[in-house]
Parts: C-alpha cells; sequence; structure tokens
C-alpha cells in the first residue's frame, strides 16, 4: 500500500465511526473546542495494530504517510500518525526525531497532540540517547507555541536521566518570558517536577524569576509546596 492510499483508508475509517456527541463531550477538554470525528476510546489504536499487522506496514511508509496525516486538521487524523509511528518504537533513529519536528509547523495546534508526542517517543530517544538536549535548542524559539511547549514537557522525560539542574535550568531561561499560556503551563509543570528532586536549587531559580515571568509558572511551580513555602515566590511589592 503506498501513503496516498493508506491515508484515504485512514479517512475513511474516521468517517465511517464518526460520533458527534463524542466531539461534544470532548469540547469540555479544548479551550477552542474539539474539531474532530468523535472516534469512541479504542478505536485508533485497535486500527493502528491491523494495519501494523500488515506486511506492507513499514516505519518509511508511516514517515511517508505522517506528512498526509498531521496537518489534517481532524483531530484523529494526526493521532493516527503518532500512534502508527509507535508501532515502530524498537526502530526510532535520528530520522524519527528529525520527521517528529517537521509535524509542528503544518500541524500541531493543541496541547494533547503536544504531550502526546511527548510522551510516545521522547523516553525512547532520550534513554537510547538518540537526542541530546541541545538538539531541542532551536525549538525553544519556533513560531509554533506547541513546540515551544513540547521542550519542556520533553524535558520532564529527561529528568529521568540527567541531574544537571544547572544546565537545565539554563536551557529553558530564555523561555521563561515567553508570551504563551501553554508554554507557562509547560514550564511550570517541569519546574515543579524539578523541584521534587532538589529542591533548593529549584527554588533559587524560581526566586530569580518571581517579579517578571508569568505568574501561572510560579503557580504550577509551587502547586506542591506548603502554603508557608508558597509566601516567598509572591511577586515583591514596589
Amino acid at each position: 500500500m503506498k501513503a496516498a492510499e493508506l491515508h484515504k483508508d485512514v479517512k475513511n475509517f474516521c468517517i465511517q465511526n464518526a460520533d458527534d456527541e463524542i466531539v461534544k463531550k470532548y469540547s469540555r477538554y479544548f479551550k477552542d473546542g474539539f474539531y474532530g470525528y468523535g472516534l469512541a476510546n479504542g478505536l485508533i489504536q485497535s486500527k493502528v495494530k491491523e494495519y501494523a499487522n500488515q506486511g506492507w506496514c513499514t516505519i518509511d511508509l508511516v514517515y511517508e504517510v505522517s506528512k498526509l496525516l498531521v496537518p489534517e486538521k481532524k483531530f484523529e487524523l494526526p493521532s493516527f500518525a503518532f500512534n502508527l509511528l509507535n508501532e515502530f518504537n524498537k526502530e526510532l533513529d535520528y530520522k524519527t526525531f528529525e520527521i517528529i519536528e517537521t509535524w509542528f509547523s503544518p500541524g500541531i495546534n493543541n496541547w494533547a497532540h503536544t504531550d502526546g508526542i511527548v510522551q510516545l517517543f521522547f523516553p525512547v530517544l532520550w534513554k537510547k540517547e538518540i537526542i541530546e538536549l541541545e538538539d531541542l535548542s532551536k525549538w525553544r524559539t519556533a513560531e509554533n507555541k506547541f513546540q515551544r511547549r513540547c521542550v519542556l514537557v520533553a524535558m520532564i522525560k529527561y529528568l529521568k536521566h540527567s541531574d544537571d539542574f544547572k544546565t537545565m535550568f539554563n536551557f529553558i531561561d530564555s523561555l521563561m518570558m515567553d508570551p504563551e499560556r501553554e508554554v507557562h503551563q509547560g514550564l511550570g509543570w517541569f519546574l515543579r517536577e524539578c523541584w521534587k528532586r532538589n529542591r533548593k536549587v529549584t527554588e533559587d531559580f524560581l526566586l530569580k524569576w518571581k517579579n517578571d515571568c508569568a505568574r501561572l509558572i510560579i503557580q504550577y511551580a509551587t502547586e506542591k509546596m506548603s502554603k508557608e513555602e508558597r509566601l516567598q515566590f509572591r511577586r515583591d511589592k514596589k
């Protein structure tokens, strides 16, 4: 099967299994609403398994069909691309990272896809040392805010492989004044996880930024602290 044929087959499957009630249900989780077919839970995974068990389904074909699926506006179509690639997680290499990098500009426009990409692929990319932190360097200034968010969420997975907090905090320093809420959430989430592992160095970093960064970052980062501990991260009165 060629990429165009697989792309068409995936779309037909989604149309045949569309459910407006599920679309309404999912809309509550997305600030701008949910634009999708409304596939029942588990349908994508079961169809992906069916594809993956076919002899014609290879990682190279998945790379090609992802170029067609990821730019699609309906939520489930990029999800198919991610789940198909995940079936080949033992074959991931640096080319995989480069393919993922191309997804953001044309098609990644929500937190769920962003965080899903991290959950599926970055544990493998870090564990096998396929990438290093510096490979995400240019993502920090990407036009797509979800690519910038991805840096922070991916770094949460990176914490399993590094305790070099100085390097990590230097790496995110340029993102601390990012204007976008989704990036603020990612920063706060990452810093909260850092605080669980090294309170002193994380608190020093937060103290440096508490008067300038978005309050949402501080709110997320200090979520697990006691009320008394959070007081030190209030903005100084001018």
